[in-house]
């Protein structure tokens, strides 16, 4: 790993079953992400793009191989300390958003800071910030039943920066959403690429190239191609009207 590697793996695989039911979901593969890079990871159903992001944000614990996050091995590490890494350096975007039902954006979006342990009053200054960067301050009151498709996961994207995470995880951030919501939230994540967060992003969507610096292909579990992009230098998303 160089000095600038914020997210790393090798050898890291994932499998399930045996014998002839045996499936290599992740099968040895190496990664590098240096800090501040949008990675995309790109795939068809089934190759294993999802279960890599869970490899690499401690959600899933690997078969073989080791990650790294900022310096530190994380696939060995104990329960309790991979909640305290989820909670503190990892943000999480799901396709289905999974916000609380009960709870207002701005509830939503504050929750993981008050549960790292930040007063009521910082943890709503700071989701009241979040939500006017996404462009919802004016929602911060609403349920998320009172939300569109791309409100919800701009809210989502909100709670996933609330703690400040060295990376943010992307799974599938599109696949709910129209087009219009989809450009919004594509938007939203090259504001994100220019304010130099980290970000990894696994989509089918191919117009997630317009915000990301790099691709990977996977297959079968394993990659592929890797690609520089020049498409994230070249200007702002746009949705191809004039």
């Amino acid at each position: 790993m160089t000095g600038s590697t914020l997210l790393a793996a090798r050898g890291l695989t994932r499998r399930y079953g045996r014998g002839s039911g045996l499936v290599r979901a992740v099968d040895e593969v190496d990664l590098s992400v240096p800090a501040g890079q949008t990675l995309a990871v790109m795939g068809p159903s089934g190759c294993g793009k999802s279960t890599l992001l869970h490899l690499l944000g401690g959600l899933q614990r690997p078969t073989g191989g080791k990650v790294w996050l900022a310096g530190r091995r994380i696939d060995m590490m104990s329960e309790r300390a991979l909640a305290r890494l989820r909670r503190d350096s990892v943000g999480f975007v799901f396709q289905s958003f999974h916000l609380m039902d009960e709870l207002t954006a701005v509830e939503n979006v504050e929750l993981s800071a008050l549960l790292a342990g930040q007063s009521p009053r910082r943890a709503r200054q700071r989701a009241m910030h979040l939500l006017d960067r996404v462009g919802l301050v004016d929602r911060a009151d609403h349920l998320p039943s009172a939300l569109s498709g791309g409100q919800r996961q701009r809210v989502a994207i909100a709670r996933a920066l609330s703690n400040q995470p060295l990376v943010v995880l992307a799974d599938e951030p599109t696949g709910n959403l129209d087009s219009a919501a989809t450009l919004e939230v594509l938007r939203l994540f090259d504001d994100l690429r220019t304010a130099g967060q980290t970000l990894v992003v696994v989509t089918h969507d191919t117009r997630i190239a317009a915000v990301a610096d790099r691709m990977i292909t996977m297959r079968d579990g394993v990659f592929v191609d890797d690609s520089r992009l020049a498409s994230a230098a070249t200007g702002p998303v746009h949705d191809g009207r004039r």
